[in-house]
């Protein structure tokens, strides 16, 4: 049979086969852990959920935290839970009880969502490195810069630049026959996975979407690593070592959500390409990180690190400690 997702030329051999339906494999050659695995994905779905909220609440009920940095941590945690919600729950199902079965649109929407999120997640993480050079490089001008109309246009800017570059792919896969197989040997709807199930002239896919990646990974980290240059040369110019010490300071969390964010992608994106002896449980496994553990850590991060959000949030929950002592008594 021949199939695209729109049509079916039947052929004896496989007439089972329906073109509208997709089949979610889950981790080859790690079946029997399945159950296993979705213990640490049910903890970091939780931690991610309860993590982002508590982020939201707090910078929403603190004007104290009405500032670039945080609104733009709000960004960032609104975008984790969105991209929680895209995969974890087709996730568990699939470990749990092994429903992988998936329509084609549900397909090509989980795609396009949860690589729009990671396109604008890319996005804000470069915003918030620019918030943290003009902090350090142009203190006196920091307020006249990060107005509240230039945060705004960032968010938006982040939201339409990710749904842009990822509208075409799901075009791109819609013209493509899928002849043999739909089991999907992975975890969610990626897009290269889908990609290698089809028969026909597969390179405009392959091409646009090592270019769209190279457009947000590659510009992104470039002026990530460029803002981070110049922070450097303005703290090093500072003659106070406690001065440089609070400088970087400031930067901690950042780099590390940065850390936690780009290292698996760069895996998960050269092994694709270029890991051919890796074997394909690997590649999943890297896969599922990078989706997983950034939206779970990242609240645990600034809220370790940054002082004013440790101290709005033991302040929160005190109260809601006194709050029930009083209605108890």
């Amino acid at each position: 049979m021949s199939s695209t997702l729109g049509h079916t030329v039947e052929s004896p051999n496989h007439t089972n086969l329906d073109p509208s339906f997709f089949f979610l494999l889950g981790i080859p050659g790690l079946e029997q852990f399945h159950m296993w695995l979705s213990l640490p994905v049910c903890c970091l779905g939780t931690a991610t959920v309860v993590g982002n909220i508590a982020i939201l609440v707090v910078v929403a009920t603190e004007p104290a935290l009405h500032k670039p940095v945080f609104l733009f941590l709000c960004m960032l945690s609104t975008i984790d839970l969105a991209a929680s919600v895209s995969t974890v729950p087709k996730l568990l199902a699939i470990l749990w009880c092994g429903a992988g079965h998936i329509s084609a649109s549900a397909c090509l929407a989980q795609m396009f969502f949860i690589h729009t999120f990671c396109m604008m997640e890319s996005t804000v993480l470069l915003a918030m490195a620019f918030d943290r050079y003009v902090a350090i490089c142009h203190p006196l001008r920091y307020a006249t810069i990060l107005t509240d109309a230039i945060i705004t246009r960032i968010g938006v800017v982040a939201v339409v630049r990710g749904s842009l570059l990822m509208l075409p792919c799901p075009f791109l896969i819609r013209r493509l026959s899928f002849c043999q197989s739909h089991v999907i040997p992975h975890t969610y709807c990626e897009h290269m996975a889908v990609v290698k199930l089809a028969c026909g002239d597969t390179r405009p896919n392959r091409v646009y979407g090592l270019t769209a990646a190279l457009l947000v990974i590659g510009v992104d980290l470039f002026c990530i690593g460029l803002s981070y240059a110049l922070i450097a040369q303005a703290v090093l110019r500072l003659s106070s070592h406690e001065a440089r010490s609070k400088a970087l300071g400031t930067c901690g969390s950042h780099v590390c959500v940065i850390l936690i964010s780009y290292t698996p992608a760069l895996f998960s994106f050269f092994t694709h390409r270029f890991g051919h002896h890796v074997p394909l449980h690997v590649h999943i496994l890297l896969a599922n990180v990078y989706l997983l553990f950034p939206p779970a850590l990242n609240p645990v991060v600034y809220g370790v690190k940054t002082k004013e959000i440790r101290e709005r949030v033991f302040r929160v929950f005190h109260r809601g400690q006194r709050t029930g002592l009083k209605a108890s008594e």
